[in-house]
């Protein structure tokens, strides 16, 4: 008899294909709701989920055969993983799959932002001509303190190889990284010594809202902000004012607290337009790590870690 596996997001057909191949029947619904994997989930074997679908307690209790979740990309934070181990249900995310697509992301929207790429281009749709007031700020020389130093953060410092940046890094759960490419520190002396921060962390009740009106007013100078983790680790409310006052020189950001335009507030729509409409805002929907390489190497990754 054959083993379900229900897929709920948008996948390569290469994962499809792998698990077909290995005796899988393989239901792929990339737009199925909460509600309809509740309906479908008493009888699946495992599930493919991205960041769409929240795996509580409710739904592993329906879940009565289910034996594995596999996570393509980063971040567990809409599973209940410590409760579906209790399941005995084996969980598994790919980081490794797009981590290196993220920092590549992360350096283009950098160079982007300090070289006026986007304004001078939009300026020119409009035929303006303008070079003094695009005049770049070059990265060599720069220090940058990266925030969170696993998969993605330490890629993006790979990436930024060649920069001549002087590369500050801190992590909270992590000892012991630093290099010849890389300074390990704290984060007294990323809040005193950095032009540019980057945030890569999960979300997690300690980090939502990390960035936040006190956190930006610890640092010395203004800074660059960039965010490709989770949007829900940046308020957007005290980014806008920070970004007003100038305690922020500038945000690149791949990720917004919610990323459901059809659901804003009127406050969220006004908070959205500043940001459009800030030349110092680079903005892009939550991409960075969408290659079309990194959704190969995800699929090959957690089919390698599942066993399956």
């Amino acid at each position: 008899m054959s083993q379900k596996v229900l897929i709920t997001a948008k996948v390569h057909e290469y994962l499809i294909n792998q698990l077909e191949s290995k005796g899988y029947t393989v239901h792929y619904q990339p737009s199925i709701t909460y509600d309809g994997v509740m309906q479908a989930i008493h009888d699946v074997k495992g599930m493919i989920v991205t960041t769409r679908i929240k795996v509580d307690k409710a739904m592993i209790d329906r879940a009565a055969e289910l034996q594995w979740i596999g996570r393509l990309g980063s971040g567990m934070e809409l599973i209940d993983v410590p409760y579906a181990e209790s399941k005995g249900i084996h969980c598994a995310s790919s980081p490794e799959g797009n981590m290196d697509t993220v920092g590549e992301q992360a350096v283009g929207m950098l160079i982007m932002l300090q070289h006026n790429l986007l304004r001078s281009n939009l300026q020119l749709r409009e035929g303006i001509w303008e070079r003094d007031g695009n005049r770049a700020w070059e990265l060599g020389g720069k220090t940058i303190g990266i925030i969170g130093y696993g998969h993605t953060g330490s890629a993006f410092a790979r990436k930024l190889r060649g920069f001549d940046m002087r590369i500050l890094a801190y992590d909270k759960y992590k000892k012991g990284y630093g290099n010849d490419l890389v300074t390990e520190t704290d984060m007294d002396t990323i809040f005193r010594e950095a032009d540019v921060v980057s945030l890569h962390l999960p979300l997690t009740e300690e980090t939502r809202h990390l960035g936040n009106t006190a956190f930006f007013s610890s640092f010395a100078k203004p800074v660059c902000l960039m965010n490709t983790s989770r949007g829900k680790v940046v308020s957007t409310a005290d980014l806008v004012a920070a970004l007003e006052s100038g305690k922020i020189a500038g945000a690149c950001l791949d990720v917004l607290e919610n990323e459901k335009l059809e659901t804003f507030s009127e406050t969220e729509k006004e908070q959205f337009r500043y940001l459009l409409q800030n030349d110092r805002v680079i903005l892009t929907p939550h991409i960075a790590g969408y290659s079309h390489e990194a959704s190969i190497k995800m699929a090959q990754i957690v089919l390698k870690k599942l066993n399956v």
